[in-house]
């Protein structure tokens, strides 16, 4: 229910409001150095699908009874959600060594959408709202929540891992080096979609809650690092365009995927643009263009909300022991093995 009903409250409220701010002209404000104003803490949660379903095609935006048909569905769903929990009995029974406890339960989940919430999808080129296809041999590899898949080093996805040998058989999250959600580019996930940007005169700060990294954006013609420079969330340059911060993302190192469980980022150039619609809003969009691992370059928007708090600390597993416990656990399974098999 928690994910459910801001989703619906958002999807009437757009309607509402969508005559009268066709109509309406936001003067965007200025910082001291007159640079469209873009400070503040923004969040980019979303529960429209990054790739467009294949039955909308190339229809970008819900219609009207469309909407009204998805709100009918969440209230329904919301009502036995609420049936079930008031008949729930508690097993007694002890779980079973092979059952899967999960990662996390609704209460942590934060993808409602706020803003826009009429689009079938965030990709908006290619039209169709789909990845384009891979490029003949791009990697491949696969993470998730639940066992391990089998691969080889480097471990390129954010969560899960490929074996439990040594913590570079694990995600690149598990390990504290990249958030799933943390960018670039920005991508709504389970929870933690917050961001925050700071402005000066010659550059632009942006910060991530998840793994609370911070990216430094030099501004103006700054020279570009030379290419055997490689960084795990790249070099980026920016410049403004009219109400728009726009930031260009070189060097990365290879070790992350570049999109949807594919590529490698050694080629990527990611473009991210940043542009202030409202004083709540701002539209970001991001272009990625990696001609070693897709066929086509990819387009996506995401709307950004402005949250009226601060981020705070999220801290991974340092020091929570998680990485030291994973690899601890597998000793001990190996050992029991072991002597079993004795």
């Amino acid at each position: 229910m928690k994910s459910s009903l801001p989703l619906i409250l958002m999807f009437s409220a757009t309607f509402c409001s969508f005559a009268t701010a066709q109509d309406e002209v936001y003067e965007v404000p200025k910082t001291e150095y007159g640079h469209p104003d873009l400070q503040g803490v923004w969040n980019f949660s979303s529960s429209t699908p990054m790739q467009r379903p294949q039955q909308f095609a190339d229809q970008e935006f819900l219609t009207r009874e469309e909407v009204q048909a998805a709100i009918a569905r969440q209230e329904a769903a919301a009502a036995a959600a609420d049936a079930a929990a008031a008949i729930l009995v508690v097993n007694p029974e002890a779980p079973s060594a092979t059952d899967n406890p999960g990662g996390y339960n609704d209460f942590w989940f934060e993808m409602a959408n706020i803003g826009d919430t009429v689009r079938t999808s965030h990709i908006v080129y290619p039209l169709n709202g789909r990845i384009p296809p891979a490029v003949e041999g791009a990697q491949r590899q696969f993470g998730g929540l639940g066992p391990d898949i089998p691969s080889t080093r480097p471990v390129r996805f954010v969560v899960g891992g490929i074996a439990k040998d040594g913590p570079e058989d694990r995600g690149t999250s598990e390990r504290c080096l990249v958030g799933f959600n943390s960018g670039p580019p920005f991508t709504p996930s389970l929870y933690n979609n917050n961001v925050q940007i700071f402005q000066n005169e010659d550059t632009a700060v942006i910060m991530t809650e998840m793994i609370h990294d911070a990216r430094i954006v030099r501004l103006g013609d700054k020279p570009e690092l030379s290419n055997d420079i490689r960084l795990w969330s790249g070099d980026s340059r920016g410049w403004y365009e009219g109400n728009s911060l726009v930031v260009e993302t070189k060097n990365f190192n290879g070790l992350r995927q570049t999109f949807s469980s594919t590529g490698n980022t050694m080629d990527l150039v990611l473009t991210e643009k940043f542009t202030r619609t409202a004083f709540g809003t701002v539209d970001y969009e991001f272009t990625i263009n990696d001609p070693a691992t897709f066929t086509d370059k990819i387009t996506a928007v995401v709307p950004m909300t402005k949250v009226a708090g601060q981020l705070y600390e999220y801290a991974c597993h340092e020091g929570n022991y998680g990485m030291f416990n994973i690899l601890r656990g597998k000793r001990m399974e190996d050992r029991r093995e072991a002597e079993g098999a004795q």
